[in-house]
């Protein structure tokens, strides 16, 4: 999908940790927020705000999860984290670019997800990570049974 296609139709959110602000740059090649923390192909962003909270509530690191309005800058994909032949189309529409997410706005008042929500999430990550799935660019059939949890 290219840039121009989705943005006249749709917002695209990014949920971190980091403390950005307005007119940043989000790019590939810095530590991933999750895992392992190497260093990422891709920046990943999604058309939910489902999707961002669970982003900003399960990145790595300190502080209060932050979720950002963002403007791809180039081509992106179907997240194939998210998607694959099991689940035809783009249920959580996640994708990725190997571009940079210019930072437009920030979302203040998102509500997140309940502790019993988050601890669900956190031990089915922890359960793929004990089956050697780590990196976010290595889950591509293995994060697909995350689904549920997105719903």
């Amino acid at each position: 999908m290219t840039f121009g296609d989705a943005q006249d139709a749709q917002r695209f959110y990014h949920g971190t940790k980091a403390d950005l602000e307005l007119g940043d740059l989000i790019e590939p090649g810095y530590a991933s927020n999750y895992g392992k923390r190497k260093r990422a192909a891709y920046v990943y962003l999604t058309a939910t705000l489902d999707a961002a909270t669970w982003g900003a509530e399960l990145a790595v690191g300190e502080g209060a999860g932050r979720i950002y309005v963002v403007e791809p800058t180039g081509p992106f994909e179907d997240d194939p984290n998210l998607t694959d032949k099991k689940f035809p189309g783009n249920p959580t529409k996640s994708y990725r670019t190997r571009d940079p997410l210019r930072v437009i706005g920030e979302v203040k008042d998102w509500q997140g997800h309940s502790p019993d929500r988050i601890k669900a999430m956190q031990d089915r990550l922890a359960c793929l990570r004990r089956l050697g799935v780590e990196a976010i660019e290595d889950r591509q059939r293995a994060c697909a049974r995350l689904l549920p949890y997105f719903a």
